[in-house]
């Protein structure tokens, strides 16, 4: 889904949702009271966040893989695989496709092996088998399965929470201040725009924003397209990277391409002479044999405190 334009600030729609909104939070509150976590021998670091759409949870996962093997141990992902039909299975980057295993765990099977169940703790288990010594939860703060021994709450500096009502009036994905009592630090991606570090409190807030790689050469104009919460992020990446950007696209979060939609928008992009680009998520929907029509803009996230989060990482997995 695409983040409903409501979901920014209490309004009359926002109000006449509240009462399915506290129905919302308060199952969620009590599906996380109610079920006792289940601890695995490996240390577990969770990369969730409390409200639903884009924050960068999938590029800071990356990061923090990148830290867990600068420190010397082999981190495993642990995902549900949203989207993907197959279930207790360790992606294989080359075999899987989307449908398989959901776009997420493709993408962060680029970094560090990924282990696929809906149930975490039968996930973690596996990865374990397979050699991790820390594991990586993608997603899943609300899931009580499986014990944390450090979570990360992500958020997007430049919405924050939003009306700070739960879904479907607001971005929430349960009650905040329930949320932060969970949780060990915060990620704000972009610039705080909405004070949202006064909210925080005294808990560990780190830094950092979305870098895009450099455009690729030899190209004059692009047809943009995404199909992530917050596809105007993309193509302001875009533009600030200078690029021609005629026309946009917008699709549906986790989006499966059919070949008729990929075809129409080859065809456009021939008819007016320009570049198909879009986020490296929906590049690897894409079908190989139709992926070299197709540009990808690559992004990482650079850090403000990059050596705290590795310093608090460090000392967060000896405990």
């Amino acid at each position: 889904m695409r983040t409903p334009r409501y979901w920014k600030n209490k309004n009359l729609i926002s109000f006449l949702l509240l009462p399915l909104g506290s129905v919302y939070a308060g199952l969620t509150a009590l599906r996380i009271k109610i079920k006792k976590p289940q601890k695995v021998e490996k240390p577990v670091i969770c990369i969730g966040n409390l409200t639903a759409g884009g924050t960068g949870k999938t590029p800071t996962a990356v990061t923090i893989a990148q830290i867990v093997k600068e420190l010397g141990y082999n981190p495993m992902f642990v995902s549900r695989g949203y989207g993907g039909k197959l279930c207790g299975v360790m992606v294989d980057k080359d075999k899987h496709t989307p449908q398989d295993v959901g776009d997420e765990p493709l993408l962060l099977a680029r970094e560090a092996d990924v282990s696929i169940n809906s149930n975490r703790v039968k996930a973690a288990q596996k990865a374990i088998e397979n050699g991790a010594d820390v594991l990586i939860m993608d997603d899943g703060f609300q899931n009580p399965g499986l014990n944390k021994d450090i979570s990360f709450l992500v958020f997007d500096g430049g919405v924050g929470v939003g009306n700070a009502f739960p879904v479907p009036a607001g971005p929430l994905r349960e009650n905040f201040e329930n949320g932060l009592k969970r949780a060990n630090a915060a990620i704000i991606i972009g610039e705080d725009k909405t004070d949202l570090k006064e909210k925080l409190g005294d808990m560990p807030v780190f830094y950092g924003k979305m870098k895009p790689s450099v455009l690729p050469e030899n190209c004059g104009k692009f047809i943009a397209f995404a199909g992530i919460g917050r596809p105007e992020k993309f193509y302001n990446s875009l533009q600030e990277l200078g690029a021609n950007v005629s026309k946009t696209f917008d699709f549906p979060d986790h989006h499966f391409y059919s070949e008729k939609e990929l075809k129409e928008l080859i065809d456009m992009a021939w008819k007016e002479d320009a570049d198909l680009i879009t986020t490296a998520k929906d590049f690897v929907k894409i079908p190989q044999e139709l992926q070299h029509h197709f540009k990808v803009l690559e992004i990482e996230i650079e850090w403000q405190n990059r050596e705290d989060l590795r310093d608090f990482i460090k000392k967060g997995l000896k405990n």
